[in-house]
């Protein structure tokens, strides 16, 4: 799609929060947080002209590699909230996009996203081959650290298994990048998802699974923080470090 005459390099997007969205005690569900921001990132990329139908002209797309949430607090049912987004940097292969959530003039959630270019047919990172000229980059920060490689070295305990399902899949036949993080999640005692407890959500996305894959979920306190690995046959495809308040 050619670039829309509404295309700004910074993108402000207001999104009222539903009742699907939230969990029991009214607030937004931490997966749903991930799904918003990650749709504004996709409007940003479809009205400059980078989306997933545009960049398939070439056989390539965006591959999400790290991605790192700092959370103040969460909205709640019928709250409206505004997501902004820009690039940070984009050179050859790697991109850096950051988003911030606010209710009103208060900042509540940041996040910066790691991505690389990925051929589909090649099943490789190459540059990017669409023009990307006309989004200025912006040094800007949303987050206080930025996201990093977890370190995985550590004695895991199994806690559980998942299939990967139907209703798992996204539009390119594997698992959605949110579903990692909810098969995680739903092992967490249920009081740290009622107080709000989580700080931050950290992710490194390492291998995709697709229909059938049978995946092992372990994990780890270590002080204030949990670390979830998703792995089949001994190999790790996604892990979640989780900061607790």
């Amino acid at each position: 799609m050619p670039i829309s005459p509404n295309f700004t390099s910074i993108l402000h997007e207001e999104k009222e929060i539903n009742f699907l969205q939230c969990y029991p005690n009214g607030y937004l569900k931490y997966t749903d947080l991930c799904n918003i921001l990650q749709l504004t990132a996709a409007k940003h990329a479809e009205l400059g002209g980078l989306s997933f139908t545009d960049m398939q002209v070439c056989h390539q797309a965006w591959v999400l590699s790290r991605m790192r949430i700092e959370i103040n607090r969460l909205p709640k049912w019928k709250d409206v909230v505004t997501v902004k987004t820009w690039i940070n940097s984009l050179e050859n292969s790697r991109s850096i996009r950051c988003l911030e959530m606010y209710l009103g003039e208060e900042k509540i959630a940041g996040c910066e996203t790691f991505w690389a270019v990925f051929n589909t047919d090649k099943r490789k990172p190459e540059n990017l081959l669409l023009p990307h000229e006309h989004f200025q980059k912006f040094p800007d920060r949303a987050t206080l650290e930025t996201f990093s490689k977890i370190d995985f070295q550590h004695e895991m305990e199994i806690i559980g298994k998942h299939k990967v399902k139907l209703s798992d899949l996204d539009i390119v036949n594997h698992a959605n990048s949110v579903k990692y993080i909810e098969w995680c999640l739903d092992y967490l005692d249920l009081k740290i998802i009622k107080n709000q407890q989580i700080e931050s959500l950290e992710m490194n996305y390492l291998k995709e699974l697709s229909l059938g894959d049978i995946a092992e979920i372990k994990y780890k306190i270590i002080d204030n923080s949990i670390i979830f690995t998703i792995s089949k046959d001994e190999r790790i495809n996604f892990g979640l470090k989780i900061n607790l308040k």
